[in-house]
């Protein structure tokens, strides 16, 4: 048995089924559209019509020199907390390397925007902020010990260098890569 055809006996109290289409149906579109390439199209004078401005104040501002400030000052913010981690933690502190690449990018990335230049830049920053974090450390070190005669800075500079490991390579690119990455995301994100 097959159900009425709808309005020829009235309502019908079954629900709605649905209608099988073997294309699907066109969307709809406004009266008297015609889409370009089909006949009927205007082919001379057409232009089409210019993307609406947007309002003032909704677009977002690039500050890249303020961006870049913020990104040095949180290197140094950075490099100060990486190296002013208790000295009994200094080995297992390296593999938060990610952490001052992901302080820099953070402004960099926001306010920067997607500058061609900044995401090397943060890559760059990440790494001194690491840097600057592993110098620190050697200068507590030193301080505690004693500096020698040629100077606390000279003194934590040789003992940086002294006590490079084939790991600390590891995290140097651990900060490069994030530093480049995070900047690059950060940015695609504002």
């Amino acid at each position: 048995m097959t159900a009425p055809a709808p309005g020829a006996d009235g309502p019908s109290a079954r629900p709605r089924t649905a209608q099988h289409y073997s294309v699907a149906p066109l969307p709809p579109s406004p009266e008297g559209y015609v889409a370009p390439g089909m006949p009927g199209a205007p082919m001379a004078g057409y232009e089409p019509a210019e993307p609406a401005e947007p309002a003032p104040g909704t677009t977002p501002r690039r500050r890249t020199a303020l961006a870049v400030a913020l990104a040095l000052l949180a290197m140094l913010l950075g490099g100060l907390a990486y190296g002013s981690a208790p000295l009994r933690a200094a080995d297992s502190l390296g593999w938060l390397a990610i952490a001052p690449a992901g302080l820099v990018a953070l402004p960099l990335g926001r306010l920067g925007g997607q500058g061609r230049l900044l995401p090397p830049l943060g890559a760059l920053l990440a790494v001194g902020a690491l840097f600057l974090g592993q110098l620190l450390e050697h200068l507590r070190r030193v301080h505690t010990d004693g500096p020698g005669p040629d100077g606390l800075l000279h003194d934590a500079a040789t003992a940086w260098r002294a006590d490079l490991r084939p790991l600390d390579a590891a995290f140097y690119a651990i900060a490069l890569i994030g530093g480049f990455l995070l900047t690059r995301r950060a940015a695609n994100r504002s």
